[in-house]
């Protein structure tokens, strides 16, 4: 495999890289909405439950759909984030292997044609 090769891969494998690094950073950024939704499904179904907003059946209702779609939400994103980020650590050996594979030379070093 010659020197052109192994770099037209690097440079794919390094934007295969940003894509799993970016999709890492949204199952973050639903991660902590979901902690949200669950924190304040939370507190509304225990605010319903004391009789603090009410005996209100929508509100009922609405704070356990909250907690159970923030679970289910946080369940699945936290599922992809291990996915992705296992991903992203072989596609990151795998860039470490090439450049690793690749004849580098010390700036102003002479190439010699058959060494």
């Amino acid at each position: 495999m010659d020197e052109d090769d192994r770099s037209g891969q690097i440079s794919l494998i390094e934007a295969r890289i940003e894509q799993l690094a970016d999709m890492a950073e949204r199952c973050r950024k639903i991660i902590l909405a979901s902690k949200i939704v669950i924190s304040g499904g939370a507190a509304l179904l225990l605010g319903v439950v004391l009789g603090l907003l009410g005996s209100s059946a929508v509100a009922l209702l609405g704070a356990i759909a909250a907690v159970l779609g923030g679970i289910v939400s946080l369940g699945s994103n936290v599922s992809t984030l291990r996915q992705t980020m296992a991903a992203l650590a072989e596609a990151e050996a795998l860039r470490t292997e090439l450049i690793g594979s690749i004849d580098l030379r010390v700036v102003g070093e002479v190439r010699r044609i058959g060494a």
